[in-house]
């Protein structure tokens, strides 16, 4: 009989145990590719596209004996509590918690509060699983996306009809068609982002971020990846229906927002460069305050387009049907306003308005008329605070502009300046590092990470950013949250690198549709919510997010995750923890998983 230490015996055992582990795993993946589904409306089945290429010999050279034991501690055993989650009503199926019709209707209409975030307080919240319209079909593929959205996943012809003669988007057969016409832009995306490039350097790297205020279906960002421009896309949830949730659709960054009372969720020295096209912001009232906001996340030299009323009123008066006094005033408010915030006016031609922001917070000091200046020391605590009528000072370290992608693996100037106390230019480096060591991991795992087949990712903790800088692909993007109670604030070097990203308190909803994102990143999500609010709500705030069929990765200390895997049996998700690419001794684990296809009215029973 073979002892703990003699080697005879053990060595059979081990053998026996690895042949087991490889037939189990390949079963495991042979049991996820049986999820597949096929023709309209029934996904494209990820799981069979991991069963596909898995291959076995790979896969039992990782370690998924953990040696905690945790999937016998719980998982198969009669004392395991599970709680099932229903479906929610089919009434739900577009639920936006904090953008709620109903809920906003409740709030002023003054300064657009009602289309602010008014999230619905703990005993209103739902318990249970937002479903897929009946007919979802997965979307098309970048960059086929960008043109085509199947017609069941978003089914609503309001915007067909009323921009029908604007070219936004038209419905043939079972698809969408977006052809990349907007309001102020008939002749075309392509051609109006062009003009913009014989002011603006779009073709150079300098100009990697934006900022479409009011952005409609999105297509000024979803064209504007050609010249590798990377677009924030913001609009209300309003009477035109979906354009946020089409814009995603068609695989662009989008959050549903608004210009209100509250300033943007994004840190001071942002963009490189903010937009507007009829989006029906009123920039001249208010003092300003909007023009201020615009300057606060633009960073030094960065430019502001405005395009369409009241630019050239003079010319276009008759065909918008508004007096000419009105728009002579409201063009007269905001070129004073620029003027005050000291913006250079680099061009005006036909509708279009171009300025830039001064390079630095001394270049107007001998200007006349001098704006207040924020008294706030940190201009990056946004988080639900009100707007201001005042200037906020550009950060130092924001004044550098690097092309991209060369900025995204040189040191920030954040880092390299000591503005961030506690991240050195080593620990950035290491990060950088850790992040590719961690990603090379997950594709042993899930092999079709950067196929193609995600193209909307997000990171609900990105720390450095280093996981979206680590997958920088033009096959995706990645929506880098920064959790308002992170220890370290450093949402302002993801965008130095070029990327994008957003703040954000997951003890609330996203501001999102559902099925809006193809893969979740969680890397100590829930370790840093402990006690701050209940994981089942988070997880259930991932699933509503999460596409039928996209796939989830939480990286975290295992009794977490042992936690996790109980309330995830109940939502429909196949999951499976594996050890640390580091071994086994390693506390932190990895959840990997897929959530299944199911639409509203099936007749779903179990929780396995």
């Amino acid at each position: 009989m073979a002892t703990k230490g003699n080697p005879g015996g053990d060595n059979r055992n081990r053998g026996s145990m690895s042949v087991f582990i490889v037939v189990g795993l390949c079963g495991f993946f042979y049991i996820l590719g049986a999820w597949k589904r096929s023709g309209f409306g029934k996904g494209d089945s990820i799981a069979w596209q991991v069963t596909k290429q898995t291959d076995c010999s790979i896969l039992s050279n990782l370690n998924y004996e953990t040696h905690h034991d945790f999937d016998g501690l719980t998982d198969d055993s009669e004392e395991a509590q599970v709680k099932e989650f229903k479906p929610c009503e089919d009434r739900y199926i577009d639920y936006t918690p904090c953008h709620d019709q109903m809920r906003a209707m409740t709030f002023p209409r003054e300064s657009m509060i009602y289309r602010e975030r008014h999230c619905p307080p703990e005993e209103e919240k739902l318990h249970c699983l937002i479903p897929a319209p009946r007919g979802y079909a997965t979307p098309f593929p970048w960059p086929k996306s960008r043109d085509y959205v199947p017609y069941a996943n978003a089914p609503y012809k309001s915007l067909t009809v009323e921009k029908a003669v604007q070219n936004w988007i038209q419905f043939e057969g079972n698809v969408f068609r977006f052809p990349g016409g907007g309001t102020q832009f008939p002749q075309g995306a392509d051609a109006y982002i062009d003009e913009l490039a014989s002011v603006i350097p779009l073709d150079n790297g300098i100009v990697r971020t934006a900022l479409d205020t009011g952005c409609g279906v999105a297509s000024w960002g979803a064209y504007l990846f050609k010249k590798k421009v990377l677009t924030m896309s913001i609009a209300p949830r309003d009477s035109h229906e979906a354009q946020v949730q089409f814009a995603l659709e068609r695989g662009v960054p989008a959050i549903i927002g608004v210009l209100g009372t509250v300033k943007l969720p994004f840190p001071a020295g942002s963009f490189d460069m903010a937009h507007c096209s009829r989006c029906l912001i009123p920039w001249g009232s208010n003092g300003g305050m909007y023009m201020m906001e615009v300057d606060r996340v633009l960073r030094p030299g960065g430019y502001w387009i405005l395009s369409g009323p009241p630019i050239n009123w003079k010319n276009n008066y008759q065909a918008w049907q508004r007096p000419e006094w009105e728009l002579e005033e409201e063009q007269r408010k905001i070129e004073d306003i620029a003027k005050l915030l000291c913006w250079e006016k680099k061009h005006e031609k036909g509708e279009i308005a171009i300025w830039r922001k001064r390079l630095n917070n001394d270049e107007c000091a001998d200007q006349e008329t001098q704006p207040a200046i924020c008294e706030s020391t940190n201009a990056d605590d946004v988080w639900y605070k009100k707007m201001e009528k005042c200037v906020t000072p550009s950060p130092e370290a924001s004044n550098s502009w690097k092309p991209f992608p060369k900025r995204l693996n040189d040191i920030p100037s954040r880092i390299s300046s000591g503005s961030i106390p506690g991240v050195s230019v080593e620990l950035y480096e290491k990060d950088n590092r850790l992040w590719k060591k961690h990603l090379s991991a997950y594709k042993r795992i899930n092999k079709i990470i950067d196929s193609g087949r995600y193209r909307n990712i997000m990171d609900m903790n990105a720390g450095l950013g280093s996981f979206a800088a680590a997958l920088e692909s033009p096959k995706l993007w990645v929506m880098n949250v920064m959790p308002t109670i992170a220890e370290k604030d450093t949402l302002g070097v993801i965008y130095e690198r070029g990327l994008i990203g957003i703040y954000h308190d997951w003890c609330e909803a996203f501001s999102t549709y559902p099925r809006t994102y193809d893969l979740i990143h969680a890397n100590g999500v829930f370790s840093l919510y402990k006690d701050k609010c209940n994981p089942e709500d988070i997880l259930l705030e991932m699933d509503r997010i999460l596409r039928p069929e996209g796939a989830v990765i939480i990286r975290d200390q295992v009794d977490v995750l042992m936690q996790l895997k109980r309330i995830v049996r109940g939502m429909r998700w196949n999951t499976k923890i594996v050890d640390h690419e580091d071994g086994p001794l390693v506390s932190d684990k990895i959840l990997f998983a897929v959530k299944k296809y199911w639409v509203a009215g099936d007749n779903f029973t179990g929780s396995r």
